[in-house]
């Protein structure tokens, strides 16, 4: 019989992560497909993502509307439990064999809590990694807690969700997803990357991925120096959207603000996957807090300025300089990263996330990992000895 597996999506970010697992689910002929898309997802602010998912060839599901037009943390709860609801419905009627969920994003919680109630079998991507400066560190480990089967990227993240006291054969270093594009997916050549995004790309331009603070109570104080910093740099600087969280609308108006006045500066809504790697293999830095510049960036040896806490604790490959969150500091590491000495000490680096064959890892698992039992865990008593998978 078909094993019905349903697959949680969010926003334009984990969606990057999941495109080449959802694939491969979709063309298993023992696996019936269920793609649940939500919150930023259907949002217009957000670039309204749901079309490049149709686009690809997905068949969706359920639609949840559940993502408030807010810039608040009560807005990030009341989306919580507007997801919640609507999940509650899908699933309900669904009743999936196994529900497939990645990363930290806040929402993420919904459809894992529905689960738990529904006796629905979860399993996760990307658990074991540490964020300190977010959320996200903590939604993570609550994930991992209510799920069943686990895909990390690195075997650090493996022993440390083994340490949590998760079950080893319930634990697969799979590698990131999202590195399955390097391997699988073709990327922009220069002349096409500037016919998609339609602007003259000139020579290694600066990239900016930054994304408010969600552990600060302020979420954009940090933000006055970064700003401060990229009106002192010269080049051409292209910004990508943040993430739907509490201040990200009031990054928004301050990226356009900067925009305006500075002729060389370029904002996307919404960047495809590949079109994002082509842009990074194209880049000469990436400067920020996203997570993109810690797993993704390594394959390229492209240079990253990490400014703030939000990624701190997350395993680093040698291409990354952390910053301070100030306008001195900032600027000190960018001059570094843009050093010939520093790119050449990049070369012949490895990414410490993958090889680009976690998709396959993760089908395989899934449509093979018995079902019977597997919602009751088993404490693993600590100090026992674990074995790869």
């Amino acid at each position: 019989m078909k094993r019905t597996i349903a697959v949680v999506t969010s926003s334009r970010a984990d969606y990057s992560h999941l495109y080449w697992p959802l694939k491969d689910l979709a063309a298993h002929p023992d696996v019936n497909l269920k793609l649940i898309v939500l919150a930023a997802h259907l949002s217009p602010a957000f670039g309204n993502t749901i079309h490049e998912i149709e686009q690809d060839g997905f068949t969706i599901t359920s639609r949840i509307e559940c993502l408030l037009s807010s810039d608040t943390d009560i807005g990030m709860a009341k989306t919580l439990g507007l997801a919640v609801l609507g999940l509650a419905e899908a699933l309900a009627q669904m009743r999936p064999d196994l529900l497939l969920l990645i990363a930290d994003r806040y929402e993420m919680l919904a459809p894992a809590s529905v689960a738990l109630t529904l006796r629905i079998p979860v399993a996760h991507i990307e658990g074991g990694e540490i964020s300190e400066g977010a959320i996200d560190d903590a939604v993570r480990n609550a994930l991992t807690k209510m799920a069943h089967v686990h895909f990390t990227s690195t075997d650090a993240a493996r022993a440390r969700v083994i340490s949590m006291g998760e079950e080893p054969w319930r634990v697969h270093r799979a590698g990131a997803p999202s590195l399955d594009h390097l391997t699988r997916s073709k990327l922009l050549t220069r002349s096409e990357l500037q016919h998609s995004l339609k602007i003259d790309l000139k020579a290694s331009p600066t990239v900016v991925a930054y994304h408010p603070v969600t552990l600060l109570q302020n979420t954009t104080e940090d933000a006055d120096a970064l700003f401060a910093a990229l009106a002192h740099i010269e080049g051409q600087i292209i910004f990508c959207y943040p993430n739907a969280d509490a201040g990200s609308h009031s990054l928004m108006q301050r990226t356009h603000e900067f925009i305006r006045q500075h002729t060389d500066a370029h904002v996307f809504v919404n960047l495809s996957a590949v079109t994002y790697w082509s842009l990074l293999q194209h880049a000469g830095l990436l400067l920020g807090n996203s997570s993109s510049g810690i797993m993704e960036a390594a394959s390229f040896a492209l240079p990253v300025v990490n400014v703030g806490l939000r990624q701190y604790g997350r395993e680093r490959a040698p291409n990354i300089l952390d910053a301070e969150p100030h306008t001195a500091s900032i600027l000190e590491k960018i001059t570094t990263a843009r050093s010939a000495a520093f790119r050449k000490s990049l070369r012949g680096m490895s990414n410490p996330y993958g090889d680009g064959h976690a998709a396959e890892r993760i089908v395989r698992v899934l449509t093979s990992v018995p079902l019977e039992n597997l919602l009751r865990k088993r404490a693993f008593p600590e100090g026992e000895p674990s074995k790869h998978s």
